[in-house]
């Protein structure tokens, strides 16, 4: 089944309207939300709350956008940058219906502590999965990545940004790679 829509997460002290996203619904063919956490819409300046808080919202978010645009939840693409994309990879592989896994500086560890590994649970996730990251991302190597991410259980994409930290400015690129991605997900 080809993707009916997408919903993208933010980062940690990111919003909806980061440029990545921003280009990405620029060049979508299909329906797209860019989705504030409720954190972000009350307080700019406050902290994300744990992961999990974030994993209820993305099921409600998810189940709201499908019903707006009427298709279901499972013809959905979700995903996001760093801690969205996290968030978004851990609703997927607690239960969430969704076509595949957009991933974007996906934060394998916190910078400097490659002995706190977020991948528990990624052998649960059985969707398709794009992950892109730049190859000076202090959040995690993309051989590091490549190593967990194998887990999951579905076809794994992997784009690594030259040159580029966490936050890849080849906002284009990005865009088009999650464009083709989408045209060839079934």
């Amino acid at each position: 089944m080809k993707p009916k829509g997408i919903i993208l997460f933010h980062g940690a002290g990111g919003n909806r309207d980061h440029q990545v996203f921003l280009e990405i619904e620029g060049v979508s063919k299909i329906p797209i939300l860019r989705h504030n956490f409720i954190y972000r819409q009350t307080d700019r300046k406050r902290p994300p709350p744990r992961v999990h808080k974030l994993v209820d919202e993305i099921f409600e978010v998810s189940a709201n956008f499908a019903s707006k645009i009427g298709v279901s939840q499972s013809s959905l693409v979700v995903g996001g940058r760093s801690l969205g994309g996290r968030a978004a990879s851990m609703a997927v592989a607690n239960g969430l219906p969704s076509r595949g896994l957009a991933l974007l500086s996906y934060p394998l560890h916190p910078p400097g502590k490659q002995d706190s590994l977020r991948v528990d649970h990624l052998h649960k996730i059985c969707r398709p999965t794009i992950f892109i990251s730049g190859d000076r991302d202090p959040f995690g190597s993309p051989a590091l990545l490549r190593q967990y991410a194998n887990r999951i259980t579905s076809e794994v994409s992997f784009h690594t940004l030259e040159k580029q930290n966490h936050d890849p400015k080849e906002y284009a690129t990005i865009a088009k790679l999650i464009s083709n991605w989408l045209a060839v997900l079934r």
